[in-house]
């Protein structure tokens, strides 16, 4: 862990890691700011825990729909916000109708963010996108989401512990 820690001290001061933060019960997320996926595995390369097969990695684009990524300096004051990954699920039960229910969900988190606890929302490109929360998740919230109601969409939800204003929060 030593290791990793100085790995991510020395990404976030090359410009590289933009925003980094574990999940509580393992795991985490870094976003960086890189100008492709492959580049983006190029420098987690670099970590000992990456090199020892300690996580399972996924590298997908991010774009930010919602806040934004800020690269948070010194004194570093961690905060605990909730973390919803919407991962896309087609079958052929729901490929016909995917294009509306995903209409359906943009407007559905156009609703949401208006109770003012949203902090960050963004995609995955193709491959689903994340909410991140400041309160209480009421995940009764999340799964009467059209795209979550009608199988577009499963939902991961995990506590996430990240720097004070990494998505631009004040």
């Amino acid at each position: 862990m030593d290791g990793h820690m100085a790995n991510i001290r020395r990404l976030a001061k090359e410009g590289k890691l933009i925003v980094a933060g574990p999940f509580d019960g393992g795991g985490g997320i870094f976003i960086f700011k890189a100008a492709s996926p492959d580049q983006a595995k190029e420098w987690l390369a670099s970590d000992p825990g990456v090199q020892a097969n300690r996580w399972n990695v996924e590298v997908l684009p991010y774009s930010p729909r919602l806040g934004s990524v800020c690269q948070v300096k010194e004194p570093i004051h961690m905060v605990n916000y909730e973390f919803v990954r919407y991962t896309i699920n087609i079958t052929k039960y729901n490929v016909r109708d995917a294009a509306e229910t995903s209409r359906k969900h943009d407007e559905y988190l156009k609703k949401i963010v208006q109770t003012g606890n949203i902090i960050a929302e963004g995609t995955f490109g193709e491959d689903g996108g994340i909410l991140v929360i400041r309160g209480e998740l009421q995940k009764e919230v999340i799964e009467a989401d059209p795209s979550v109601s009608e199988g577009l969409y499963q939902v991961d939800y995990k506590k996430f512990f990240v720097a004070e204003g990494a998505f631009c929060e004040k």
